[in-house]
């Protein structure tokens, strides 16, 4: 069962879930810019990261599941989000140019049909970004917070539910060193010195994985298991 969408929004307006938001999120825009002119679409709970292209995308929605519920966003101006089926998103194929993922996978009822439904709506060459509780991290492993809740991933797992649903993973990235807890010393301007000492000193143990995967047409037969997948070139190591 999904996190509650009101859960979602306590955690995001405390003082730990804007350092998540603003930690994280800085690594979403190194990594697709300003999206101007561009359809954007956040799948999950991704609006605290999406207001960073509402001024410049030419379109930006939030799709929330029916199992989380849905809130109105943005605060200020016309309504941007709705609600759909994990398995059966209420728009037309290859609609959207970028597609953020964020609270989605850990606990989707389904991640390879999820994956599919994504690969659907994306644009030929769109991409997709994915923001997961990272296994082996420390977010993972407090309930507090909404990256403890489902079923967290390491790199090896989330490159091959890319690969099977006909994604190629481009770039990976980690954030969230800092421990989660809503002290003074882990959030806010704090934030900061974790983030920098953790990139150092152990950048395996970040609390979220990012990894952006461009959607592909075809897939090329290979010999593994009878199936078909992905011929993958090299990944740049991050963003």
């Amino acid at each position: 069962m999904r996190l509650d969408v009101l859960a979602l929004q306590s955690f995001y307006a405390g003082s730990l879930g804007q350092t998540a938001a603003t930690m994280a999120g800085r690594r979403m825009v190194d990594a697709w810019g300003d999206c101007a002119g561009l359809d954007v679409m956040g799948l999950g709970y991704a609006t605290p990261y999406l207001n960073a292209w509402l001024p410049t995308a030419r379109r930006v929605i939030a799709l929330m599941p029916a199992t989380q519920g849905v809130e109105r966003w943005p605060s200020g101006g016309p309504n941007l989000a709705c609600i759909g089926d994990e398995d059966r998103m209420p728009f037309q194929e290859a609609l959207f140019d970028r597609i953020l993922c964020v609270h989605a996978l850990e606990e989707a009822e389904n991640p390879r049909i999820l994956l599919r439904e994504i690969w659907r709506l994306l644009a030929p060459e769109g991409r997709l970004m994915i923001m997961v509780a990272n296994r082996s991290g420390v977010w993972a492993r407090a309930e507090a917070n909404p990256f403890g809740h489902g079923m967290p991933y390491s790199r090896s797992q989330v490159a091959r539910l890319l690969t099977e649903a006909m994604f190629q993973p481009v770039a990976w990235s980690r954030a969230l060193y800092g421990p989660p807890l809503p002290w003074s010393m882990t959030t806010g301007g704090a934030a900061e010195t974790w983030e920098s000492l953790g990139e150092r000193a152990w950048p395996a143990l970040g609390g979220v994985i990012l990894v952006e995967a461009v959607k592909r047409l075809y897939a090329d037969t290979l010999p593994k298991g009878g199936r078909r997948v992905l011929l993958a070139q090299p990944a740049r190591a991050r963003f």
